[in-house]
């Protein structure tokens, strides 16, 4: 299934405990485009710009931040992210609006 379009959040889990660890106040957000395979240019939610290979695994988009890993996938027409930096998870659920 396709990965592309626009969501609306659901609902998040563990968002202010991840917030922390990465040292951000709250409300932090970021669009980066990559062609999977590819090296690209990306930033953080804390705006550092980094290069980074997406990758597809099983079914999932998978890319390392600098300091926190995060997958991607359609589960169910929705779309689920999962980020986790120290033991700390943070999972947030889109509904696909187009």
């Amino acid at each position: 299934m396709a990965f592309n379009g626009k969501y609306e959040i659901e609902s998040e889990k563990n968002y202010d405990e991840f917030m922390k660890r990465l040292a951000l106040p709250w409300g932090h957000s970021m669009t980066n485009k990559f062609t999977i395979g590819k090296e690209c240019d990306m930033e953080t939610m804390g705006g550092k710009k980094f290069k980074a290979t997406v990758q597809m695994e099983g079914g999932k988009v998978v890319v390392d931040f600098p300091n926190y890993h995060q997958t991607s996938e359609i589960v169910g027409g929705k779309l689920v992210e999962i980020s986790t930096i120290g033991g700390v998870t943070y999972e947030r659920v889109s509904k696909r609006l187009a």
